[in-house]
């Protein structure tokens, strides 16, 4: 299982030179596996996506939640404008509309020029929940996990390796913090033993005191689950749009000093790729 990390950013893109390092792309991730990908999220690191040459024209795309900046980069993605595509878009369901119509105010004026049910590709929606499914050679399971309105985590699993996903994650919502009880903690049977966790960290802890509720962790608090839930690498993700590349440098400088004895980890740069397995 191969993983290549397109887009590193939470809430809105963030380029220039003081975020060249570490990437100013909204969420997305691939997974690939000899000729099969799915694309996790579809935040603007989607146009960096360069699809495999092979038989298949079919592609696999896994949304966590329907936030702007994890779908923004749909609109611009070459495959949903070509009628010889396969396109699969899975996304959680919700108890108010259904996946078409949710989509459809983003694929539509005045947002997008173009609407959803013009697109010439051969487009398939799936309604996800807490589920457990195939695609190509990947078991996938999909849990709901703590995050403004529906949301889910991925664990994409091979023979020999498997990667959890959770980019926008508030673990630790409540007054006492994370409990170390794996039946409390939000995303659980998603993280544990992974080989491989990428985990929303877009605050420090100070930060995070003042933000309690808004749906994202702080770096200590996705290392602490981390390390509960026995992973053994972890790239914290979804960095704040407005912390530049000296900013992250310095805050790993001082959580490495702090926990690398316990955890592998780094945040998260644009153009990574790992080979698990």
């Amino acid at each position: 299982m191969k993983i290549a990390i397109k887009g590193v950013r939470g809430s809105i893109p963030a380029s220039g030179p003081e975020t060249s390092h570490f990437g100013g792309n909204t969420s997305c991730v691939t997974v690939t596996d000899d000729n099969n990908m799915l694309i996790l999220d579809g935040g603007s690191g989607l146009q960096k996506v360069k699809i495999p040459s092979k038989p298949s024209k079919r592609i696999d795309i896994l949304l966590t939640h329907l936030h702007m900046d994890h779908i923004q980069g749909l609109g611009f993605f070459q495959p949903l404008f070509d009628p010889r595509m396969e396109v699969h878009i899975w996304a959680p369901t919700s108890v108010t509309l259904n996946l078409h119509a949710r989509l459809s105010r983003f694929l539509s004026p005045p947002l997008f020029p173009v609407l959803l049910r013009d697109l010439p590709c051969k487009l398939a929606l799936h309604e996800i929940s807490n589920s457990d499914f195939k695609i190509g050679p990947f078991k996938i399971s999909s849990r709901f996990i703590i995050h403004a309105g529906p949301t889910v985590g991925f664990r994409v699993e091979t023979k020999n390796s498997t990667l959890a996903y959770i980019p926008d994650h508030e673990p630790a919502l409540g007054p006492e913090g994370i409990i170390p009880d794996k039946k409390w903690i939000s995303g659980f049977d998603i993280i544990s033993e992974a080989d491989l966790l990428i985990h929303d960290a877009q605050f420090t802890s100070k930060e995070y005191k003042h933000k309690l509720g808004w749906g994202h962790s702080s770096m200590e608090d996705a290392l602490k689950i981390a390390f509960l839930g026995g992973v053994k690498r972890l790239l914290l993700f979804h960095h704040d749009p407005s912390r530049t590349d000296g900013e992250l440098h310095a805050i790993n400088d001082k959580l490495q000093k702090k926990y690398s004895s316990t955890l592998d980890f780094e945040f998260a740069q644009e153009g990574t790729e790992i080979e698990l397995g």
